[in-house]
Formats: structure tokens, C-alpha cells, sequence
């Protein structure tokens, strides 16, 4: 058997209504993954979309977020320049979080051992006070405890725990966090 994309089917994923995406579509592209550097408005514009996004956040220019009403951010985090959000699950980033620039998060992938090439989703957790570093990718199901921290560069897949620093590709486990 090989692979055949013509018979790729999503039926049972359903991540809104399509008038909501094509106007989230406009909005992200204009707003959102856009040069203005105004946080305030972003926030709105996110929150009108049913993200939850709570107080003291920055979202700089070129963040590109796929489905806010799919986004939780907490207290007082940071999303960097030209993060992707790829949320076509559920994406959870806690507070005090800082997602450096260029990070990219994936909840969706595809399985490479069917022929229909069927959409797997695996929603991502970020714990209060996790930093992932710039330039840095988590796979789809990642789980990043409390103040745990992604180095620059890195693919991370599955759980990290609590105050441990990672990375490298694949990531494996460096140190443990101190906090001053």
C-alpha cells in the first residue's frame, strides 16, 4: 500500500464554525502576525475570539496564532516575535511563562503508518513559569511542569519536569533550575 491524499479525510474534526475562521483568518493576518507592536489591541482582538488571556500579558509583532478560542495564556507571559501558535487543539501556556522568539507549537500531526494519512491532535500544556528558549519546537502532546526551561533550538516531545532545564535535538535533560 502506499499513501494516497486524495482520500485524506478530517470528518471528525470540526474547529469551528467556517465563518469564524475566515474572519479569524483576516483579523490574525492584519493585527495579529502583523508589524504593530501594541499588546493591548492583540489582547482584545484574541479575547473577541474566545481566548483567555489573562492580565499583564505581551504579545509582540509577527505572533501567529491559528485558533484563539483554542488558547488559554495566564498571568503576565510573554509570546516573542514570530511565535506560531498551531493550535488546531488546545493550548495552554500558564502565567509567568516567556515564549522566546521564532518558538513554534504543534498540537496536530498526521499518522505516517495509515494510508489516508489520518490528523492525530495532542493538546500542550505549559506549566506557570516554563521558558522556551528562542527558536525552539514542542510536539505535539508536550507537558512542561512548573518553571521548566526549553534551551534555544530545541525539539521537545512529551513530559519535562518540574524545574529541570532541557534541550538539544532530540532534547535531553541538562540541569536543574535554581532559582535566585
Amino acid at each position: 500500500m502506499k499513501v494516497d491524499l486524495s482520500k485524506y479525510k478530517n470528518l471528525h474534526y470540526h474547529p469551528g464554525p467556517l465563518w469564524k475562521r475566515a474572519t479569524w483568518h483576516f483579523i490574525n493576518a492584519l493585527f495579529i502576525h502583523s508589524f504593530l507592536p501594541f499588546s493591548q489591541l492583540k489582547i482584545f482582538l484574541l479575547r473577541c475570539y474566545g481566548a483567555k488571556i489573562g492580565q499583564g500579558c505581551t504579545i509582540k509583532p509577527g505572533v501567529n496564532i491559528k485558533h484563539p478560542w483554542m488558547l488559554s495564556i495566564g498571568d503576565h507571559s510573554w509570546i516573542g516575535e514570530n511565535v506560531w501558535i498551531d493550535n488546531i487543539a488546545p493550548v495552554q501556556i500558564g502565567s509567568h511563562c516567556c515564549l522566546s522568539q521564532g518558538v513554534t507549537i504543534i498540537v496536530g500531526n498526521h499518522r505516517y503508518d495509515k494510508v489516508h494519512f489520518d490528523l492525530t491532535l495532542h493538546p500542550i500544556v505549559l506549566e506557570n513559569g516554563v521558558w522556551i528558549g528562542a527558536k525552539s519546537t514542542l510536539l505535539p502532546g508536550c507537558y512542561l511542569e512548573e518553571q521548566s526551561v526549553i534551551t534555544a533550538g530545541s525539539i521537545i516531545k512529551g513530559k519535562i519536569p518540574t524545574n529541570e532545564i532541557w534541550g538539544g535535538n532530540p532534547a535531553s535533560f541538562i540541569k536543574k533550575r535554581t532559582l535566585l
